[in-house]
């Protein structure tokens, strides 16, 4: 009995786990284009290069490791994880190339996500065959899937073309596993969620918040992300990326 009583009392000395080691919290950014806003499209949805360079700048600085899904197995070993994803392919994604290739150093190594809708892949506004490649090639990129067409994926029925036949042309393309998806408009259900679990092993929506692992079924395909925007300013970026 005393032996119980000593090891109680040790227990509330040490007071309960840490909720924020059992519950790390990963974010997951979205970009779309890296560019000037000169008055066509969602302004929303534009990121000017300077914005950008001055964000990843900090996230160098601050010492955040910058990763892709191949290195999902990585989110608890290394310092501060997080994501950059940019959607939809745009050709002023090259510019993400620019500001990665003038910040790299012996410590940091940037990393995005470039999820591309394969159909699209070619025109005018739109990463090319060769470019995808380049980028693929750099060492700072990982090349996956917004589908073939950017359908509603609650409204289609040819889930082989839009889900398969996208990793495929991707994968041809890049010569590397396509292992991940970002839902169009972020919307999906049930029956989305498991056609893409034939295909692949990620799926990433437009719920806000970062990334905190709870064990919920299909976890890894409702994967949340946080919006970075135009007018978003440096202050709210690092707000958006600091654990609550």
């Amino acid at each position: 009995m005393r032996i119980l009583v000593v090891l109680f009392s040790f227990l509330l000395v040490l007071g309960p786990p840490s909720k924020g080691a059992a519950q790390r919290q990963v974010p997951i950014l979205i970009y779309h284009s890296i560019d000037e806003f000169t008055g066509s499209g969602s302004k929303a949805l534009y990121v000017t290069p300077a914005n950008f360079e001055k964000q990843m700048a900090y996230l160098k600085d601050n010492g955040y490791t910058l990763l892709t899904f191949e290195q999902w197995n990585n989110i608890d070993k290394v310092n501060k994880p997080i994501f950059i994803t940019v959607d939809d392919g745009y050709k002023n994604n090259l510019n993400v190339l620019k500001v990665f290739q003038k910040l790299k150093d012996s410590r940091f190594k940037p990393a995005a996500t470039l999820f591309v809708i394969s159909d699209f892949i070619g025109r005018s506004n739109r990463l090319s065959k060769s470019e995808l490649k380049i980028l693929a090639d750099s060492g700072f990129f990982s090349i996956q899937s917004h589908t073939a067409t950017h359908p509603d994926l609650r409204k289609i029925t040819d889930y082989d073309y839009e889900l398969g036949k996208s990793k495929e042309k991707i994968e041809r393309i890049t010569g590397k596993p396509v292992i991940a998806l970002a839902y169009p408009y972020g919307d999906f259900n049930n029956r989305v969620i498991d056609e893409t679990k034939k295909y692949y092993r990620f799926a990433v929506t437009t719920t806000p918040g970062p990334y905190v692992k709870k064990g919920v079924p299909n976890e890894l395909y409702l994967l949340p992300r946080i919006y970075v925007k135009y007018s978003t300013t440096l202050e709210e970026f690092a707000e958006a990326i600091k654990p609550k």
